[in-house]
């Protein structure tokens, strides 16, 4: 695989055969037929190289990190840390410890929701997100300003799926003391202009953070360039395991914010009168970490770093470019999120029809999407609709299923019509 991967990274082609190769399970069949696997969103595929990065941990490597003096104790805190450096340098933060690991990207949202709302937040104060939050994006912040008295502005969203930068000017105050924004919408694949926020920002002294949970695996992320001030996003959502995620801060935000969990890790010393806490990334770090997770994050780190990045990126472009086309071409099919920047979402809906009942259809020819609200019932209710069929595009999809997603869809229109 190293040597595919050297290879093709010395080009531009993107090789979507070899890509495909590395995945195990795109070989296998759904329902009797080869499996058209569209629903990257929600958690994309993993490759051979990180299952057996997680498999041979657990078979040769295990202990437990940072405790132990003990030989195997010592290798496997290695590699953690070296997990750690390898995050850093694919999201281009400055140091190691503004590189705290999470669940995923909803507890990282939540670490800086709570503390920040504990240190920083209270009564008349204001929290700026915008209408095409996740869920994770909304609740934490919701729960900060009920226990600050602060309130929650909202950045309404246009009809083409995106966000003016105009209307956030329109929101901003000297009450506004963060801003949390999503990078690529779930739900409708909009990019949003995060650098072009993050500068307004600045320019009152306006910390943002970054939802980064989609943009991770299309784009090529620098937190330094964005000047982000805390960035989110998972592994599963980037070729990797689940259960692990990150948060990168700042380090002058992360000195400055209080612990999120208490226990293990994140002290120096305990006593009954008083705690002194870690520094850092270990002072947001309680308890045994996930040092699989941690380990199979670096192996997809590695796997995407090896891989030509623009090029892939470049051919994920095609494809939505060529699926947008052929199914605005069907039958009172209509797109959901039009926006002019995008990447790897589809989202439609077929007027008189329930998405779940097109998406059952399609499970059934082997193709498998996501439908229903995606965890943003506020984008939904801004278009008046329930719900909607989600096709989202990963490295290793192809034309040829785009050309079965859409057979299939038709299909679907013809039987249930």
């Amino acid at each position: 695989m190293d040597k595919v991967l050297a290879n093709r990274a010395e080009t531009d082609h993107w090789d979507v055969e070899h890509v495909r190769q590395e995945f195990p399970i795109l070989q296998s069949t759904m329902h009797g037929k080869p499996l058209v696997f569209l629903d990257s969103a929600a958690s994309s595929q993993k490759p051979r190289a990180v299952i057996d990065a997680i498999s041979h941990y657990y078979e040769q490597q295990h202990a437990n990190v940072h405790r132990g003096v003990y030989a195997l104790s010592a290798s496997a805190t290695d590699l953690f840390e070296a997990a750690r450096e390898a995050t850093r340098a694919f999201i281009s933060a400055k140091h190691d410890h503004e590189i705290i690991f999470t669940r995923g990207t909803t507890e990282a949202i939540n670490l800086v929701a709570n503390t920040f709302g504990r240190k920083h937040l209270k009564e008349g104060d204001e929290v700026i997100i915008s209408t095409m939050e996740h869920h994770s994006n909304i609740v934490p912040w919701q729960l900060a300003c009920e226990a600050s008295g602060a309130q929650l502005k909202i950045i309404p969203l246009q009809d083409d799926g995106s966000i003016q930068i105009e209307d956030l000017k329109n929101l901003l105050t000297a009450r506004t003391k963060i801003i949390s924004l999503v990078h690529i919408s779930n739900a409708l694949g909009t990019i949003n202009p995060v650098k072009e926020v993050i500068a307004l920002a600045h320019q009152h002294d306006i910390p943002v953070m970054i939802d980064g949970a989609q943009s991770i695996p299309h784009l090529v992320i620098n937190v330094q360039d964005l000047d982000a001030d805390f960035f989110a996003f998972s592994g599963h959502k980037m070729y990797g395991p689940t259960g692990i995620g990150v948060l990168y801060g700042k380090e002058k935000w992360l000195e400055d914010l209080p612990p999120y969990q208490g226990g293990g890790e994140m002290i120096k010393k305990v006593t009954f009168e008083k705690t002194t806490y870690n520094d850092l990334p270990f002072k947001f770090e309680a308890g045994t970490p996930n040092i699989a997770g941690s380990i199979g994050l670096k192996a997809a780190i590695d796997f995407l770093a090896n891989l030509p990045r623009e090029a892939m990126m470049h051919y994920e472009e095609t494809l939505l470019d060529y699926g947008t086309k052929l199914l605005t071409g069907l039958p009172g099919l209509r797109l959901v999120g039009t926006a002019p920047a995008k990447a790897s979402v589809l989202s439609f809906v077929v007027d008189g029809l329930h998405p779940y009942d097109i998406g059952t259809l399609l499970d059934h020819q082997g193709i498998a999407v996501r439908t229903g609200h995606h965890c943003t019932e506020p984008i939904m209710d801004r278009f008046g609709i329930s719900g909607t069929i989600r096709a989202s595009i990963g490295m290793y999809n192809t034309h040829e299923e785009i050309d079965q997603l859409v057979a299939a869809v038709a299909k679907a229109i013809d039987m249930l019509k």
